[in-house]
């Protein structure tokens, strides 16, 4: 089996650790991430469990749920679908935070869903690594592919902890959010982290749009004096002194609301299970 490690796909940027690289790389087909591999999972017309995988450089292949029990890993039946809109897309970025936690497995299914009534736009806050998040909103009109990952009881704790307070987590029902797998299954409901700091709005009050992050920073930075005074003239300034200092992400993300760039999201509270 040929190289499949992070580093040999183009998949190993963090943004965590390169906040100029938000939201990092996401998975395009279905796979499992394995520590720093990320192996293919080829679609059946079965459960995702059954799903065959590539493992361990071989070409032989198992059962999703085999493999996952075979390293010592609770099997999907047992673990809790994650809908991704930004970083946690991205199989680095799912890794280091795992890995972060400690004595976790990095063990994760991750598949691209086609979800309806989920919009994305950015978050109203400043992250601690300096970056402006993806946030979701609640859209009639909105059908997209997102990533959902399928963590074990204690991956979703490590992944909560990364997430909570800026994000709660929701319980979204398939009925009203219908979430179709590549094979035409349909999710009975899945988790999403819901901005519990609002989304970013246009002074008109339409929402701002995700881009690639210096371009994100490099409008908001034009737009507002104050950011620029208190982060800088440019993006590879605003994460540096981020970084250097937390309380100019608190700062910063109270000039977004002194601006009058704040819009509230309430619908996915209404489904809030923790946060």
């Amino acid at each position: 089996m040929s190289d499949r490690s992070l580093e040999a796909l183009g998949l190993h940027d963090v943004p965590a650790l390169q906040p100029l690289t938000y939201p990092g790389r996401p998975v395009r087909e279905p796979v499992l991430l394995s520590g720093r591999d990320v192996l293919p999972l080829r679609v059946t017309g079965e459960r995702v469990g059954a799903w065959p995988v590539a493992s361990g450089g071989s070409l032989q292949e198992r059962a999703l749920d085999q493999v996952l029990e075979d390293l010592g890993d609770a099997p999907t039946r047992e673990r809790y679908p994650v809908i991704a809109v930004g970083s946690n897309a991205s199989p680095a970025q799912v890794s280091y935070k795992l890995q972060r936690a400690g004595g976790l497995s990095r063990a994760v299914p991750m598949v691209p869903v086609k979800i309806s009534g989920i919009g994305v736009g950015l978050s109203a806050h400043i992250s601690r690594a300096g970056y402006v998040s993806a946030s979701p909103y609640a859209s009639d009109a909105r059908d997209t592919t997102l990533v959902v990952s399928w963590l074990d009881e204690a991956q979703l704790a490590a992944v909560d902890a990364t997430e909570f307070p800026n994000y709660g987590r929701a319980l979204l029902p398939g009925d009203g959010f219908p979430m179709v797998l590549p094979n035409g299954w349909r999710l009975e409901g899945a988790y999403l982290y819901f901005n519990t700091r609002g989304l970013l709005a246009h002074p008109d009050g339409t929402l701002r749009a995700p881009a690639p992050q210096p371009d994100v920073l490099r409008a908001l930075l034009r737009e507002s004096a104050p950011l620029r005074d208190l982060l800088g003239p440019d993006p590879e300034s605003w994460v540096a002194r981020a970084a250097a200092d937390p309380r100019r992400c608190a700062a910063g993300t109270a000039v977004f609301e002194e601006e009058g760039w704040l819009l509230r999201e309430t619908r996915f509270s209404g489904y809030a299970v923790a946060g």
